[in-house]
């Protein structure tokens, strides 16, 4: 099941990388429009605050898959591994429980934007769009977390990344490291 939500979630952050990428050329177009004609690209800062919004949680899965979070494991370091296990298990289960509310209120709040009718200040974008496309990627990060918990639960490992240190895609960490 890992190998599915894989290919979900790789996809996921290549659709976020290209929304982000998308902001970064806009926000350089209109810097150049603002220092040549004196008039940037109208709504440059709400398509900011959305993109980048989006980008960020269609990304969020694969950080959850490859186990990129920040964990200071200074006072695990001497536990035994099913000790280990277990806490992996229950921040997995907090995290997917936070995504998934996450998700679920951000749906919620699309709908209610949308019958509201509201737009953004200066182009008039929907409101909703944003929060609709917050959704998907939460909700992939939520069901990635619980297949973790369980994996966790049953001792399988080899269905679970490494830690990700700088340069190494997957690597063990030495002990009191953050990773």
């Amino acid at each position: 099941m890992i190998g599915a939500l894989g290919k979900i979630a790789r996809a996921f952050a290549w659709l976020g990388g290209a929304s982000a990428l998308a902001v970064g050329v806009m926000t350089i177009s209109s810097v150049v429009l603002r220092a040549i004609t004196s008039k940037p690209i109208a709504g440059d800062v709400e398509i900011t605050q959305m993109g980048i919004a989006v980008a960020i949680s269609l990304c969020i899965p694969w950080c959850q898959l490859r186990g990129a979070n920040i964990i200071v494991d200074f006072f695990t370091q001497r536990m035994a591994a099913r000790s280990h296990r277990l806490l992996d298990a229950l921040g997995c289960l907090l995290i997917a429980m936070m995504y998934a509310v996450l998700a679920w209120r951000t749906s919620a709040g699309a709908l209610s934007v949308r019958s509201a009718n509201e737009t953004t200040m200066i182009i008039e974008l929907p409101m909703w769009w944003a929060y609709a496309f917050l959704a998907p990627g939460l909700a992939l990060a939520a069901v990635i977390a619980l297949v973790q918990m369980v994996n966790h639960l049953r001792g399988d490992s080899s269905s679970l990344p490494g830690p990700v240190t700088s340069g190494q895609a997957s690597a063990p960490m030495s002990s009191g490291s953050v990773r």
